[in-house]
């Protein structure tokens, strides 16, 4: 089975490092460019994880993590917040939000590969 992850990310520079990482490992991709598009894009195609940036368009990740996590249908999807933010507060911020990990930009492929390999696990 595919496991189908949305990645929540308003840069296409970053949108394509990180399709190019997950397609190669295997896993099937859905992208959404800013927070608002990230939720209806959550409702709508039901991935088995999120990968959500926080400095977003018209709905920050934050924000976007809260509505997915308050959704009955959605709460089980684990969501990694990877984000240019790096201090202890903002790991804090992202988690306070219903983050299940937090990822800081800029990222080992490795890494973050391992981190959507466990929490899909």
């Amino acid at each position: 089975m595919t496991h189908r992850i949305l990645v929540v990310e308003d840069q296409e520079d970053n949108r394509r490092i990180l399709r190019d990482l997950l397609s190669s490992a295997g896993f099937d991709l859905v992208e959404a460019v800013n927070g608002e598009e990230g939720v209806r894009m959550a409702v709508l195609h039901r991935p088995n994880l999120i990968l959500m940036d926080v400095q977003l368009p018209l709905l920050d990740g934050y924000e976007a993590t809260r509505r997915i996590k308050a959704n009955a249908d959605l709460r089980h999807i684990p969501i990694i917040v990877v984000t240019s933010y790096a201090l202890s507060e903002d790991e804090a911020k992202a988690r306070a939000a219903g983050a299940d990990a937090y990822v800081a930009k800029p990222f080992s492929p490795r890494q973050l590969l391992a981190k959507v390999r466990e929490l899909l696990t």
